[in-house]
């Protein structure tokens, strides 16, 4: 999923633009943005991951804010042109700090703080670019877009193995 987003973000052109990844895990596409010329604020949940991304970071000699933070916690007010994201989504409760790569809450909850805390970090021209996949309640994270104020559509999907992957953007309507 994450070379299907990083595709898609890449055909974008994301030279001089601001980018939010929020959970960026070891930080493919933070770096990958970064060498094409994005400005990068990275995010993740995870200390073990936080600290592997500021590792390849320094290692690549890419310029990346990092930070530790779950959603928006930690994350100073500001607009982003671009956010990426590649969610945790399937329901249920999170029981390791590693776990939170996989798990969206019992109701889809993080679906519902991103939605909401997401509208501090973007202007009318941003773009939320998400990579969902087929075994995801996508009717859920739509309804969820939508109810927040978010025109929510498919713009991608592939065939990846075993599963249809998808590429959503949300736009603040």
């Amino acid at each position: 999923s994450t070379q299907v987003l990083w595709q898609y973000l890449h055909s974008m052109g994301l030279k001089g633009k601001k980018l939010l990844e929020l959970g960026a895990g070891s930080g493919y596409i933070s770096l990958s943005a970064a060498k094409a010329g994005a400005v990068v604020t990275a995010t993740d949940i995870n200390t073990t991951a936080v600290a592997y991304l500021a590792k390849n970071s320094q290692s690549n000699k890419l310029p990346i804010t990092i930070l530790q933070s779950d959603l928006f916690d930690n994350i100073p007010v500001q607009l982003f042109d671009v956010v990426a994201i590649n969610p945790p989504y399937y329901k249920g409760s999170p029981t390791t700090e590693a776990s939170y790569a996989w798990y969206c809450g019992e109701q889809g909850e993080y679906f519902i703080r991103l939605f909401e805390g997401i509208k501090n970090y973007i202007g009318k021209n941003s773009v939320v670019v998400m990579v969902l996949n087929d075994e995801c309640d996508i009717n859920f994270i739509t309804h969820t877009a939508m109810k927040a104020g978010f025109s929510f559509h498919k713009v991608q999907e592939k065939r990846r193995l075993w599963e249809m992957e998808y590429i959503y953007l949300a736009v603040l309507q």
